[in-house]
């Protein structure tokens, strides 16, 4: 039970600090854009990885064995597939609505293990996931569906969502290097990421399309970076991978949910007023995500673990 209660407070911790970057990381964008912004975040919070990796695991952990093009390519997706899209779709949404997008990562991963590896989703999964589009939608349009039609959208849901499916790929990608730990696949994957991260800003700045920041635009949300970098990027990673082996994947995504909880509380407590639709559509979302993970947990239970293909468990474990 001690082990089962340091675990929860190791996603609990994760999932409130998960929660206030999406109202720290809109409040950044305000004055540095999304690639320098996560450029410098990814350059101090992969630095600070690799300095606890070789405190932890010694310099040996740094080696990539000849497997440094796929954790390259599993680190772009991550991290920079991951923080452009969703850090640039944050800059044309609302931090409410991104992070219960963000929290739709259990739904997403059925339907790309569905078109990757041939497993069909559950009947649970699927009503979850009809109930908790509902919900965004509601959230999204501010509680007036039939505004979708007329654009309420936008392409800044779109690419948060993008982001969120890229993530999945990463957190999939895992599975092929379980010999790693999670703290080295995590640190190594990030500072590889991170080449990506500073190509693609290097790109947008001289094409013209990013403005670079002054100094005095970096030195205005140096707080926001410290959080997003630190807390963010390293605090909250090592805590939810901790919790994983002392709590187990499922209980860990169910705790999970408080990410998009976290923002709105926030929100509400600058004092933004949610509409009642609004309410209940952030509702749906959530109680579908908890349905689907507490009813998929009952049938894996009825199911013989000798029977169990290894797909199956890799889509209960990220469910």
């Amino acid at each position: 039970m001690k082990g089962f209660a340091t675990g929860v407070a190791f996603a609990g911790t994760a999932a409130l600090i998960w929660g206030g970057q999406f109202v720290v990381g809109k409040s950044a964008l305000s004055r540095v854009d999304a690639y320098p912004l996560t450029t410098i975040r990814y350059a101090l919070a992969a630095s600070v990885l690799l300095l606890v990796l070789v405190a932890m695991e010694g310099p040996r952990a740094l080696r990539l064995e000849g497997r440094g093009l796929r954790l390259f390519a599993l680190g772009s997706l991550g991290f920079a597939g991951f923080n452009l899209l969703a850090f640039t779709g944050l800059d044309h949404a609302r931090p409410e609505s991104a992070a219960l997008i963000v929290a739709l990562a259990p739904l997403v991963t059925a339907l790309v293990l569905w078109a990757r590896a041939g497993v069909r989703p559950p009947r649970v999964s699927a009503i979850a996931m009809a109930v908790a589009l509902v919900g965004v939608a509601l959230v999204i349009s501010h509680g007036d569906p039939a505004s979708i039609a007329a654009g309420s959208v936008g392409w800044g849901d779109a690419l948060v969502l993008a982001g969120v499916t890229c993530f999945v790929f990463y957190t999939l990608g895992a599975a092929s290097h379980s010999d790693l730990s999670p703290l080295r696949y995590t640190a190594l994957t990030a500072s590889l990421g991170w080449l990506s991260i500073a190509g693609a800003t290097a790109v947008a700045v001289a094409a013209g399309l990013v403005p670079l920041p002054s100094l005095a635009d970096v030195g205005a949300v140096t707080p926001e970076l410290l959080y997003l970098a630190l807390p963010g990027a390293v605090v909250a990673v090592v805590c939810w991978n901790a919790a994983v082996p002392r709590i187990g994947a499922q209980n860990v995504a169910l705790i999970g949910n408080l990410v998009p909880v976290t923002t709105f509380a926030i929100q509400i407590v600058r004092g933004y007023r949610p509409g009642p639709l609004e309410l209940v559509g952030a509702a749906l979302t959530l109680g579908a995500l908890a349905a689907n993970n507490v009813l998929l947990r009952r049938r894996a239970a009825r199911r013989p673990a000798e029977v169990e293909r290894p797909v199956e468990r890799v889509e209960l474990e990220a469910a």
